[in-house]
């Protein structure tokens, strides 16, 4: 573990930096608070610090409150007070310092202190991690990796209004792959799934990195374009599709062609969530109408049947 330690005085920062290399820690020093802080706001940045409390300049209590207001990696703190500086030490804990330690000390005691704050720091990665696991969970769906559709329809509502506000362009295109439930009834379910992991892959690979990709339901997939056009939105539709057909699903022993309809559709002033998507979806059944493994796009009509829906408010 990278250790940072901050001390003015040249002799305890020897000292403290002598005892931690011998331990086999990689110690960073620094002999002032501002170098300190350099070090701290550095790529890879050490996760545990040791820092005086009364430094000139930036003092270690300036350097706890700096830490505890960053964004970034936990960060724990031992503050160094000579005795009798207890108020230091306790405006320190305020400041969000985790542990101090009395100089002259004890190098148990500063062992002790260290072994304290690296399971603490393996906690709070521990957590994060768990918490970020959770959170991907909730939003993505199991078996593709893709938004799933709580996560999408969220997205959607999001861009939805920010091109009310900045009367952006909004596009997205419904893709459905086509005789999917074939795939299933020959090949059997395992098959068919791993036929939808590599088509939400290459559906994915074939937007933008800012636009959003998302698992509709069963083998139907949206795709949210912000800032697109119709005609934008119908040439990376149709880069998808030829992405899904140009080779098979390769899954021993067998090898699956695959092939999507898409129908695309662009956000008009007004327009509800639900007609926008219904206009994708009238286009969809067109291209399938049409003989699949095609892109299809709103034309006039529909978009006049689906302002034209009754409670379509």
């Amino acid at each position: 573990m990278k250790i940072l330690v901050a001390d003015d005085s040249s002799l305890y920062r020897n000292v403290v930096c002598s005892l931690l290399d011998g331990w086999g820690y990689e110690v960073v020093p620094a002999s002032d608070g501002y170098e300190a802080r350099s070090v701290l706001e550095s790529e890879d940045a050490p996760r545990l610090a040791i820092l005086e409390c009364v430094m000139p300049g930036l003092s270690g209590l300036d350097l706890c409150e700096f830490i505890r207001n960053r964004k970034q990696s936990y960060v724990y703190t031992i503050l160094l007070s000579a005795n009798g500086e207890q108020s230091d030490v306790m405006r320190g804990f305020e400041l969000g310092a985790d542990d101090y330690l009395c100089k002259p000390f004890q190098e148990f005691e500063l062992r002790a202190r260290l072994k304290v704050g690296e399971r603490i720091i393996q906690a709070h990665d521990e957590l994060i991690d768990a918490r970020d696991a959770l959170k991907f969970e909730a939003t993505h769906d199991s078996l593709v990796g893709l938004w799933n559709r709580r996560a999408i329809m969220n997205l959607l509502g999001k861009e939805v209004n920010r091109a009310k506000r900045l009367h952006a362009p909004l596009s997205l295109f419904l893709a459905d792959l086509d005789r999917f439930k074939d795939v299933n009834d020959t090949h059997g379910h395992l098959i068919g799934d791993e036929v939808l992991r590599t088509t939400a892959a290459r559906i994915a690979g074939a937007v933008r990195e800012y636009e959003h990709v998302g698992r509709f339901g069963g083998e139907e997939f949206l795709v949210v374009l912000p800032d697109c056009n119709v005609e934008l939105a119908r040439q990376l539709a149709d880069r998808a599709r030829q992405r899904v057909r140009e080779e098979p699903v390769v899954t021993a022993p067998v090898q699956v062609e695959v092939t999507m309809s898409v129908g695309v559709s662009q956000w008009r002033s007004g327009q509800e969530i639900c007609e926008f998507l219904h206009q994708a979806d009238l286009a969809l059944y067109r291209a399938k109408h049409n003989g699949r493994d095609r892109v299809e796009v709103e034309t006039a009509m529909e978009f006049e049947q689906c302002m034209a829906r009754p409670n379509n408010h």
